[in-house]
């Protein structure tokens, strides 16, 4: 199981201008893989993998404008909106979904999610390093941004960040293994439970125990 912590990141003037050109080509790369999802799709009735979109668009300088996995990412996103499409159209020819499914459309002067994979991202000195582009460094001289590491996650257990674009702010959104321990049950031991009026459920169990949850 995976958790998802959300932190608000308070940008100087410089970090805002990072994250809005990585979300901003996100976007773009989103627009164009959508075009030729759709294109594909009207002349073929195909649905496009990720694998070949990324390969399709690997030259598109939105992609080169990103770090290849972020760009990888996002293109993945695209790819599964198609197939969920798929899926949602044979649901509703079989008449058993009532709405008609829509093809994704395009999303102008927009900001999108850019999603950084664990491998990419390192740690040091409690600030977490992730990369930009061949391209960025080679525009502007940079080759990755850093954000604080949250205090009460384990950077082992990060799968990926992701950069949320929303309201005109920008959140780190920290995806994380979750340790779950399995509850043992003793199959030789029960709860009844009666749902009441004036008390919600009155609980009582085979070794004796009981308990109310008042209702009101």
């Amino acid at each position: 199981m995976y958790g998802c912590q959300q932190v608000l990141i308070k940008p100087n003037q410089d970090l805002r201008a990072i994250l809005e050109f990585i979300c901003e080509q996100s976007n773009k790369l989103a627009n164009c893989g959508t075009y030729y999802a759709r294109q594909l799709y009207f002349k073929t009735g195909k649905i496009i993998g990720r694998h070949d979109l990324s390969c399709l668009l690997k030259g598109n300088p939105h992609f080169q404008s990103l770090y290849s996995h972020v760009a990888q990412q996002t293109l993945t996103s695209v790819a599964e909106s198609f197939k969920s499409f798929k899926e949602l159209s044979k649901l509703f020819n079989a008449g058993k979904l009532a709405n008609e499914p829509k093809l994704s459309q395009y999303k102008k002067n927009s900001l999108k999610l850019a999603t950084f994979p664990e491998a990419d991202v390192k740690l040091k000195d409690g600030l977490l390093r992730l990369p930009l582009g061949s391209k960025v460094k080679a525009w502007f001289g940079l080759d990755a941004f850093y954000l604080p590491m949250p205090s009460n996650l384990n950077f082992a257990d990060i799968k990926e960040i992701r950069i949320l674009p929303r309201n005109r702010c920008f959140y780190a959104e920290f995806i994380y293994k979750l340790e779950v321990e399995k509850p043992v049950l003793d199959p030789n031991k029960a709860l009844g439970i009666d749902h009441g009026i004036d008390n919600w459920l009155t609980c009582v169990s085979n070794i004796g125990t009981s308990f109310i949850v008042d209702g009101k």
